[in-house]
């Protein structure tokens, strides 16, 4: 890669970043105007939704942060394979920093021993880059930003769940799913959006959790069974009356979004990722070249 490559291909990610930190994608922006809409007329749901669309359109015009919990940093790219994945990682790392520097981030990594915060969001674990090289001469980049608050009331359930009378089964998975709502309460920002996975083991079900939320709002499980359990547990969530922000209403959550892994016998993992209504979620086609070709919400 050499130095003119690398210098676009840096622009290109840190406008990434600024787009995904300042500006919620179409999908996320219809989801929160149809739940505004559903919230009878004053309540304090109504003003809830209100004020976060006023948030909404404020960040965007000037270009600021949607929220002061900018979030873990989560990058899941397709890279050309004809070049080298530490040189990739590179341009990511320098990417992060100049957008902290330009105050798209928020110095918001610190280190869990001493509490030291580098201000730059770099360190172990900063950002979480999934690099996976393949054949096509292009970059496809998502970047999903995610705030604390939404990753404190993520849950994992070992089923069977005598406390929630939940089995293994999916009459016991829905349990988990609307007991992990019902918990958050008015915590995680909500109205939220769930990434689900069933099965797998306790890393790759909270990793494959977060992944769903690559999905959009509006798409529909290609599994009928997946897509019948996701379509319920929207519907049940939001007639628990939590509301926006655990004020009260009819809009609890936005999404549901449930994926499925092989498991062992011995082990029934669901795994619960809840993300708050700032669904900071972007991507881009970006060309070997570093120009960005098209975007992906």
């Amino acid at each position: 890669m050499n130095s003119t490559q690398q210098k676009k291909l840096l622009e290109a990610f840190i406008e990434i970043i600024r787009k995904t930190s300042t500006e919620l994608p179409k999908d996320v922006i219809e989801s929160v105007r149809k739940g505004h809409g559903a919230e009878d007329k004053g309540s304090r749901g109504d003003y809830a939704l209100g004020i976060i669309q006023k948030n909404i359109d404020l960040a965007k015009l000037k270009s600021q942060p949607l929220c002061q919990d900018t979030g873990s940093i989560l990058f899941y790219i397709h890279y050309p394979k004809k070049l080298e994945h530490d040189a990739v990682a590179k341009v990511i790392r320098k990417a992060v920093v100049a957008a902290t520097k330009k105050g798209y981030l928020r110095q918001n990594s610190v280190d869990s021993i001493t509490g030291k915060n580098s201000g730059t969001n770099v360190g172990p674990g900063s950002p979480t880059l999934h690099l996976e090289p393949w054949s096509k001469d292009v970059f496809e980049v998502r970047l999903m930003l995610k705030g604390g608050g939404c990753e404190n009331v993520g849950v994992q359930y070992s089923l069977p769940d005598g406390r929630i009378g939940a089995g293994r089964d999916l009459a016991g998975v829905k349990k988990c799913i609307l007991d992990a709502v019902y918990q958050a309460q008015g915590k995680g920002c909500g109205p939220g959006i769930l990434g689900v996975t069933i099965g797998g083991d306790r890393a790759t079900g909270y990793l494959t959790s977060k992944e769903q939320f690559l999905r959009k709002l509006g798409d529909r499980n290609p599994d009928p069974v997946l897509a019948k359990l996701e379509d319920e547990c929207l519907v049940e969530a939001n007639q628990l009356g939590i509301g926006p922000m655990g004020f009260g209403g009819k809009t609890t959550l936005l999404g549901v979004k449930v994926g499925v892994l092989n498991r062992l016998p011995a082990s029934f993992f669901v795994s619960v990722s809840y993300m708050c209504w700032a669904f900071r979620r972007q991507g881009a086609t970006v060309t070997s070249k570093g120009e960005i070709k098209k975007w992906l919400y």
